[in-house]
């Protein structure tokens, strides 16, 4: 499914939030689309997801949130790719976000976001289409 090359995508939980059900199965949607995933599991920190977002050369990092973090956590994340000069690698959100934060999160910089329903093919096309942006 993935047209121009293998992209690299870590995906992780911080804080506290140990709820990984959805990012574990949609790490598995992004692995048999083709994308290669590097799954840095729970309890990071935004210094941490960064960190290995650098060490592993990533192209996106991806951050499921479920309770209600997710204003905090990507401000410091965002901050920290600024500080780290890896503003070319794409911030992607999931889980439960009201909809009232998005616009903030967009102007943040997040790339996208997905929330609870979402399907599989909305998630790879949304994917391959944010990839195959120019710059």
């Amino acid at each position: 499914m993935q047209k121009y090359g293998k992209k690299r995508i870590l995906l992780g939980k911080m804080g506290l939030d140990a709820h990984d059900n959805g990012i574990v199965i949609v790490a598995k949607w992004l692995l048999d689309a083709g994308f290669e995933v590097v799954y840095a599991g729970l309890y990071n920190s935004p210094e941490s997801l960064i960190q290995t977002a650098i060490q592993e050369g990533v192209d996106a990092v991806g951050c499921s949130f479920l309770g209600g973090e997710h204003l905090f956590y990507t401000r410091r994340l965002t901050d920290l790719m600024h500080e780290k000069h890896i503003n070319k690698v794409k911030l992607i959100l999931g889980g439960v976000i009201p909809p009232e934060d998005i616009d903030e999160l967009k102007r943040l910089g997040v790339a996208c976001i997905f929330t609870p329903g979402t399907l599989r093919d909305t998630i790879i096309e949304t994917l391959n289409n944010l990839f195959n942006e120019p710059e």
